[in-house]
């Protein structure tokens, strides 16, 4: 068994912390935790073909989209995403969440995440390519 130092990626308003990326679980499953300050929006209406997507509220309350409606989520609280079902999130509370996500299998997310700070550079047919190659279909709206 080997122990690995768990990465950290910083965003204005939001963090992404690895916490057992894919490329440590064999492609098992990655584990990530997310943390966003008070009335952020988070990732808009989207779906994945390949693997499912899980949230476990750790601290605050998130507002969950599960493909029919917004709910809240609060701490303790758990939402399963399966394969090609639509689903986003965001923080309209007033406090800081933070929240695991785990995606299974462990296909490697963390490149998206790495990456999806340039992104914003991206013009529209390149920006869509690079949600493809990172499996995420944004949902208009």
């Amino acid at each position: 068994m080997t122990f690995r130092p768990v990465s950290e990626v910083g965003f204005t308003t939001r963090t992404t912390r690895f916490v057992a990326p894919g490329s440590v679980t064999n492609g098992e499953f990655g584990l990530f935790e997310w943390r966003m300050e008070a009335r952020q929006p988070g990732a808009r209406p989207h779906f994945h073909k390949t693997f499912s997507e899980s949230f476990y509220v750790l601290e605050g309350e998130i507002t969950l989209f599960d493909g029919d409606e917004w709910i809240k989520g609060g701490e303790g609280d758990f939402l399963y995403v399966p394969p090609n079902r639509p689903h986003a999130f965001r923080n309209d509370s007033d406090a800081p969440v933070r929240m695991l996500i785990l995606f299974s299998p462990g296909i490697a997310r963390e490149n998206f995440f790495l990456e999806v700070r340039d992104a914003k550079n991206l013009g529209p047919d390149e920006l869509k390519a690079f949600y493809e190659r990172h499996d995420q279909y944004n949902l208009p709206g």
